[in-house]
This record gives structure tokens, sequence and C-alpha cells, in this order.
């Protein structure tokens, strides 16, 4: 077999101009396309899942904790970027091995807890391998921000067998999400070279949007207890129904399992195995 040529092709000199047949660029043509294909593929198997999930918490409960969620494929151009900027061989088994966000989705949600419930729900899954978590939730990052981060590997069958696909999954509530939001847009405006009181302002607002999510938090949880209260007040000997129970306290995945790869912390947070 012949072996594919590479994404970002060496240059003799900073200078040299670099020589490509009619024939070079198709094969690098129809290797970035299958490349991207297995990456297109895992994530709309991650999307399955997520929208299953979803769907039962519409149909069998009376609250769903996903607002929305949105994916992403890199383009070539942002790949190419990414490889050059971090000094990646240029092929696409380095490539592979070395970048484990090409694929990504995000998801947002409603509260804090239900980050970590989604995160159990999905994690669960015995097809779901957990191979790298960052918890900016537990430990947000010097700036403020915050967001659960998880590279999931899921398998995706071709005619030719199974692959195995790393996807990268974000977690994060509406007050995090429209903070982070904001911060990538001054970012952007400034090139990267944010002055310190915007910073500081950046900092500030992201402590105002912690405080927001906690306290919501526990406006939704006293409701909810208000509504179960009020069921079992009404209905004496018997159980309260799935609508009224608390879906935010699952446990983690095992960790007996060779496969995953975090454990729940009393906090709240995730804490790598």
């Amino acid at each position: 077999m012949a072996t594919p040529a590479p994404l970002v092709p060496a240059t003799a000199s900073d200078e040299g101009e670099i020589t490509v047949s009619p024939s070079e660029l198709r094969e690098l043509r129809d290797e970035l396309q299958r490349f991207m294909m297995e990456y297109r593929f895992g994530l709309q198997e991650v999307e399955t899942k997520i929208g299953i999930l979803r769907e039962e918490f519409l149909l069998t409960h009376d609250y769903n904790p996903i607002e929305h969620v949105s994916s992403r494929v890199k383009s070539p151009d942002s790949l190419v970027e990414k490889v050059q900027r971090k000094g990646i061989d240029g092929d696409f088994a380095s490539i592979r091995s070395s970048i484990t966000d090409i694929a990504g989705i995000r998801i947002t949600c409603s509260f804090t807890a239900d980050v970590y419930r989604l995160f159990d729900l999905l994690t669960a899954q015995d097809d779901v391998r957990v191979l790298h978590v960052k918890d900016y939730i537990a430990q947000p990052k010097p700036n403020g921000y915050k967001s659960l981060h998880a590279i999931l590997e899921v398998p995706v069958f071709l005619s030719t067998g199974r692959i195995e696909v790393p996807v990268e999954v974000q977690f994060r509530t509406i007050a995090m999400d429209f903070w982070a939001s904001l911060e990538h847009k001054i970012y952007y405006k400034y090139a990267t070279q944010v002055p310190d009181e915007l910073l500081e302002s950046l900092k500030d607002a992201a402590d105002t949007a912690a405080e927001l999510d906690a306290r919501m938090e526990r406006l939704h949880r006293e409701i909810r207890a208000g509504s179960a209260w009020q069921i079992k007040g009404s209905s004496a000997g018997q159980a309260a129904p799935v609508a009224v129970r608390e879906i935010t306290g699952a446990a983690a995945p095992a960790t007996g399992d060779s496969d995953a790869a975090t454990r729940r912390r009393d906090d709240g947070g995730l804490q790598a195995v």
C-alpha cells in the first residue's frame, strides 16, 4: 500500500516553492476526506447518544437538563494551522495521535449538577471510553473560565471494520456558556492582547456568573422540593411519581473498570484516576 501523502508538506527552505502534481493533489484530497470522515461519523455517534438522552428526559420527566447542543468538525485550514502551531508532523498518523479535538460537541445545561449528571449518563455507556478529563468547574482557569472537558472514544463501524474515534465533549451551564462566548469575542477583537482592565472585568463577570449559577440552582431545588412535598402531602402512602423525583444526584460510573478514567469527588467535581 502506498504511503499516504502528508497533510502539511515539508519545504526545503522558507522561500522555496512546493511543486505538487495533479495526481498527488487528488491523492491528498481523497486521503483528507477519508480522514475527516471518521471524525464526522464519531461525532454523529455522540450526537445520537445525547439526542436519545434528551428525548427520554422530554418524554419521561418534567425537567430536561439539556438546554442546547452544538457540534463541529475542524475545517482543514484550522487543522493545518494547529498542526503547524504545535509542531506536529504532517502525516495523518501523527495528527491522529496528537490532536484529539478534531471532532467536538458542546452541551449546555441548565445547572452545574446537570453537567455532572449528563457526564455520568454518557460515560456509563459500555461503548464509551474516557480518555481524558479536565474539570474547569471544580478548578476554574485563572481568568475565570469554567467548563467540564472530556475526550471520549466511541466506536465507528465502517465497511472495513471497527475503528475508535476520539471526540471532545464540553459540558457547561448557560451562565458559563454566555461568559465564554463573550470572552472569546473580546480576545478576537483585541487579537489576544486584551487590556488589563478588561481582563479584571472579565474575571469579575466570571465570579458573578458563578454566583448566579449557584443561586438559580438553589431556587431550582427549592421549587422541586416544594412540588414533591405538595404531591406527597396530597397522596399519603403513595410514592411520588418519577416526574418529581430528584434526577441530579446519580452515582458515577464504577471505577473498577480499567476503562473508567474518572471518579466523582465529594464537591461534585471530577478527578482523574
